[in-house]
C-alpha cells in the first residue's frame, strides 16, 4: 500500500514500519506537525561516507576562495557544538 508523499506525525507513529519499507523501496516521505513539514524519511544513499577528510578540506577552500577568505571554519565547528 502506498502512502501519500506526507504524513502526519500521529500517521508516522501509527504506520511507521510501513513507511520505512516504503523509504527502503525507494521513496520520500515528509512528517508534517500541524500541516508543517518538519521532517523527512529518505532512503540512505550507497556512496554516503565516502568523502574524505582531504576532500572536505579542499571543499572548505573553495568556499574560501569564492568568499573572499571570510569564512571562518571555527565558527562552524562551534555552531556544530551546541
Amino acid at each position: 500500500m502506498k502512502t501519500k508523499n506526507s504524513v502526519s506525525t500521529v500517521e508516522a507513529k501509527t504506520h511507521l514500519s510501513r513507511l520505512l519499507q516504503e523509504v527502503q523501496d525507494g521513496s520520500s516521505i515528509t512528517i508534517t506537525k500541524r500541516g508543517k513539514p518538519v521532517a523527512r524519511l529518505v532512503p540512505i544513499s550507497e556512496d554516503r561516507g565516502t568523502t574524505t577528510v582531504e576532500e572536505i578540506l579542499m571543499q572548505f577552500d573553495e568556499i574560501r576562495k569564492k568568499s573572499g577568505g571570510q569564512v571562518n571554519i571555527r565558527k562552524y565547528i562551534e555552531a556544530g557544538r551546541r
